[in-house]
C-alpha cells in the first residue's frame, strides 16, 4: 500500500477541505477539488501541487493567480517538503538506476551539465526539441501558456527528466520548463538517447510508456498542428487512444484526432490495426458510419481524423433511460442495421458491436464509430479482439468470421437496450464468455413480459449460438425493425 503523502490542507489547516469548517463561509479550495491535477506528486488532487492552482487559501486571505502568488509559495515551507519528499522518490526511477549503477556507461562521460537559475527557463513551448534534462539538483515546473494564460502542467524534482516527450516524438516542445529553484541539470542530446537505447531496449520501453502517461494530462495541453488540422484540447481517452478536439486550421471545420499511444505505436500489432481502421473507414461513406477526413503518421506515432461527433454513446443514454422502448430500440437497432448493411456488403465486418461504439448524436441519429477490430469476412480471429460482454462464440473460439458475428453481438445489445442489462451474468468473465459458447440466451420476455413478441424473436434468432440458426445478414432484420420502429428512426441523412 502507498504511503499517505499530506497534502495542504493538513498542513495548513485552512480548513477549505471537502467537508472542512470553513467551507461554509469560504467554498472548497481548488487545491482539493481540481481533479486535473490528480495524481501529481503522488497526492490527491492538486493538494500536493498547491502552489499552482489559483484561488487557494493561505494566510488567512484567499490567494491569486499562478503568477501572482508564486513568489510567496516558493518560501513556502510544505512546498519545500514536498520538493525534499518527491526528490528522494523520484531518485528511485528506472533512468537513474541505469546512471548510478553502471559509472562505466559512455553516456556518463559524454553528459554536460548545466546550471539554471531560479526563475530561468529550461527552453520554451514551441522550441525544437534537440535535447532531454535529468534534474541532478532543484526543481521545475511545467506550464502550458494557451490563449494567452499561463496553466502550470506538472512539477519535476530531483532525479525526474525534463523535455523527454518532445525528444521522443520529434515534435517541439509542448510547454515551458521553468527553474523553480536553482537547478543543476544533466543534457542528453538526441544523438545519446539513441545511442543509450541500443544498449538498453528496454530503457526505450519505459520511457515510451512515460511519455504516453505525460500525454495522458487532464491539465491544458498546448495546440498541436497534425496535418492540416490543429489539435487542441483532450476529448477522450482509451486503452489504446487519445482523442483530441481538433480544427481544420483553414476553414475552421471542427474533427476529432484519435492518437495512438506512444507506447502501443512501438507494437507492430497495434499499428496493423490502427491503420487498418483508418483504411478501412476512408472506403466507408454512409450516414450511419462515422466520416474519416485524413490519416498522418506523426512524432512517431499514428493519427486518425474524422468527424467531430456531437452527442454521447448509446451506453450512457441507457444509463440514463435503464431500458428503452421497442419503438426506440428498433429505430435505432433499423439504423446500426443500415451501417453494418453498407459495410458488410464491401467485404468488412466490425467485430465490436457494443454500446460504446455506437453514438446517439442529436435527433436520434446514429452512427457507428471504433472499426480498429474490423476485418475482412472469412477472417480467423486470433487476436481476441473486442467487448467480452458482446463476443459471438465464434469469435470466441478464435474460428473464421463473417457477418453472423455482428448479428449475434447486435441481438445481444438489442436485448440491453430492451431488457437494461445484458442476458448473462458477467461477475466471472471466464464463465460468461462458456456461457456465450454453451448456451441460447434467455428470452426477453422473461424479463419484460409486455414486450413485443416480434422483437423477441428477432433477438432470439440474431443470438444463436449456430450461424448458421442466426439471421444471415442485417437485410432479413431491416424490415422487421423498420416495421417495429414505425416513424421511431429519423429519415436517412445525406453525408
Amino acid at each position: 500500500m502507498r504511503h499517505h503523502k499530506c497534502n495542504c490542507w493538513e498542513i495548513k489547516q485552512c480548513g477549505r477541505q471537502p467537508g472542512g469548517p470553513m467551507v461554509a463561509e469560504l467554498g472548497v479550495c481548488p487545491a482539493a477539488s481540481d481533479k486535473t491535477f490528480d495524481g501529481i506528486n503522488s497526492g490527491a488532487c492538486a493538494g500536493r501541487f498547491c502552489w499552482a492552482v489559483a484561488g487557494t487559501f493561505c494566510g488567512g486571505e484567499i490567494q491569486g493567480t499562478f503568477a501572482q502568488k508564486r513568489g510567496a509559495c516558493l518560501k513556502c515551507h510544505f512546498y519545500h517538503r514536498v520538493r525534499a519528499e518527491e526528490g528522494t522518490a523520484n531518485l528511485r526511477t528506472k533512468f537513474m538506476r541505469l546512471v548510478f549503477s553502471n559509472a562505466d556507461v559512455p553516456l556518463l562521460r559524454e553528459m554536460t551539465t548545466r546550471d539554471v537559475a531560479a526563475g530561468e527557463r529550461l527552453f520554451n513551448q514551441g522550441d525544437p526539441a534537440d535535447k532531454a534534462f535529468v534534474i541532478q539538483q532543484g526543481s521545475s515546473l511545467l506550464i502550458v501558456e494557451k490563449n494567452g494564460h499561463l496553466h502550470p502542467t506538472d512539477h519535476r524534482s530531483e532525479g525526474d527528466i525534463v523535455g523527454m516527450t518532445s525528444v521522443l516524438t520529434g515534435e517541439p516542445r509542448q510547454a515551458h520548463a521553468e527553474a523553480e529553484t536553482d537547478m543543476e541539470v544533466w543534457c542528453l542530446t538526441r544523438a545519446q538517447l539513441d545511442n543509450l537505447f541500443q544498449q538498453d531496449p528496454d530503457l526505450r520501453d519505459f520511457l515510451t510508456e512515460l511519455v504516453a502517461e505525460r500525454f495522458d494530462s487532464r491539465r491544458p495541453v498546448a495546440d498541436r498542428s497534425i496535418g492540416a488540422y490543429m489539435a487542441t484540447d483532450i476529448i477522450g481517452r482509451g486503452g489504446f487512444s487519445i482523442v483530441y478536439k481538433g480544427v481544420h486550421i483553414d476553414s475552421g471545420s471542427p474533427a476529432a484526432i484519435k492518437m495512438m499511444r506512444h507506447d502501443l505505436a512501438m507494437n507492430p500489432d497495434f499499428i496493423r490495426n490502427f491503420r487498418n481502421e483508418a483504411r478501412i473507414i476512408a472506403g466507408l461513406d454512409h450516414a450511419n458510419i462515422i466520416k474519416l477526413y485524413d490519416i498522418e503518421e506523426k512524432f512517431r506515432t499514428l493519427f486518425i481524423i474524422t468527424e467531430q461527433l456531437e452527442g454521447e454513446a448509446l451506453e450512457t443514454r441507457l444509463q440514463k433511460h435503464h431500458r428503452l422502448s421497442t419503438d426506440v430500440a428498433a429505430g435505432y437497432l433499423h439504423q446500426i442495421c443500415c451501417g453494418l448493411q453498407y459495410a458488410h456488403t464491401r467485404g468488412m465486418i466490425h467485430r465490436d458491436i457494443n454500446a460504446t461504439n455506437v453514438i446517439v448524436l442529436p435527433g436520434d441519429h446514429l452512427k457507428i464509430i471504433d472499426f480498429g477490430l474490423a476485418c475482412p469476412i472469412g477472417t480467423e480471429d486470433f487476436d481476441f479482439g473486442g467487448s467480452v460482454f458482446y463476443m459471438s462464440p465464434e469469435q470466441i473460439e478464435g474460428d473464421p468470421l463473417d457477418q453472423r458475428t455482428d448479428i449475434y453481438s447486435l441481438g445481444i445489445l438489442a436485448y440491453e437496450m430492451v431488457v437494461g442489462r445484458r442476458p448473462f451474468p458477467e461477475d466471472d468473465l471466464s464463465l460468461l464468455l462458456k456461457m456465450h459458447c454453451d448456451r441460447e440466451i434467455p428470452d426477453p420476455r422473461e424479463e419484460i413480459p409486455e414486450l413485443s413478441p416480434v422483437m423477441a424473436e428477432l433477438i432470439l434468432k440474431a443470438c444463436r449460438r449456430d450461424p448458421q440458426d442466426r439471421f444471415q445478414s442485417v437485410d432479413a432484420m431491416i424490415g422487421i425493425v423498420a416495421s417495429l420502429a414505425g416513424g421511431a428512426f429519423p429519415p436517412r441523412r445525406q453525408q
